[in-house]
């Protein structure tokens, strides 16, 4: 009983320790969001404000009566910002399909060589950014597109799509063989099997998918940063930002607790709907 009871101290430790590590950061990075105090601090504190939100409207006059806010171009800001979601709505959809086609055939295809496939699929998830950047600019570069925004979508495609693959074939996996086999038995063809059947029982996964594939993108720093050449996007921007002599400033905070925000909000609409899916289900 003694030695559960010690068991059981250290792992609420452990687990108090985790979420401290984790959460700390961004709770004490949303409270310095509303410090005037820039570089942004969360033990001086100056007075509160939201002009650090109001950043993206407030008027040009304002904006350049503000010490801290006129050194930074809002224009760029905002370009850099839509060159991650133009980049965001080309990868998403490479990816799904990449993904999609990929765990359909480790998945369906029984072959001695999946091993060695599914290691050549997987490979770009552990190369490092570097690497998969500058050997996507340097591809396309000798072929006569420079580098840019498609550059950047083909780099970060190359392996954002191995996440849609794995999820997809966990999902796939999971799926009743005797489905296919009814419908094929029924008369339908390989394709209206695949596009009626295997495909709205991959809905979810797909769903998934998707959102991983969108955050991943948005936020990746180092294979964006060497494939996009002079351009940029929201994550290298802000690297940019990061590295100003005098500190960050605090719209980098605004950004991050925005994100949470945002995340937050998708979590809880996600086990809402789930829940009432769930109720709809048993009611049937």
């Amino acid at each position: 009983m003694i030695r559960r009871m010690g068991s059981s101290l250290v792992l609420d430790i452990y687990t108090a320790l985790f979420l401290i590590i984790i959460f700390a950061p961004m709770v004490m990075m949303v409270i310095a969001s509303f410090n005037e105090t820039s570089p942004p601090n969360v033990m001086e504190w100056s007075g509160t404000t939201l002009k650090w939100y109001r950043y993206f409207w407030m008027s040009d006059a304002e904006l350049a009566a503000d010490p801290v806010l006129r050194a930074f171009d809002r224009n760029t800001f905002v370009g850099c910002a839509a060159n991650s979601l133009i980049v965001a709505a080309g990868v998403v959809p490479l990816s799904l399909i990449l993904g999609l086609a990929g765990a359909v055939v480790l998945t369906k295809l029984r072959s001695r060589f999946n091993g060695f496939l599914s290691w050549v699929l997987l490979s770009p998830m552990l190369m490092p950014g570097i690497t998969l950047g500058l050997s996507t600019m340097i591809y396309w570069s000798m072929v006569g597109v420079m580098p840019g925004l498609f550059t950047a979508t083909m780099a970060m495609t190359s392996f954002v799509a191995t996440v849609p693959m794995l999820i997809i074939m966990g999902r796939l996996q999971r799926q009743d063989p005797s489905l296919e086999e009814a419908a094929l038995d029924l008369g339908a063809s390989p394709t209206y099997t695949f596009w009626r059947v295997t495909l709205p029982f991959l809905a979810p996964a797909l769903g998934v998918s998707a959102v991983l594939a969108f955050l991943w993108t948005v936020e990746n720093y180092n294979t964006t940063k060497f494939s996009i050449g002079t351009g940029c996007t929201l994550s290298t921007h802000i690297g940019d930002m990061v590295r100003n002599p005098v500190g960050h400033p605090p719209l980098i905070n605004v950004v991050g607790t925005v994100v949470i925000l945002l995340t937050v909000a998708g979590a809880i609409l996600h086990t809402f709907l789930s829940r009432r899916e769930a109720k709809m289900g048993s009611k049937s």
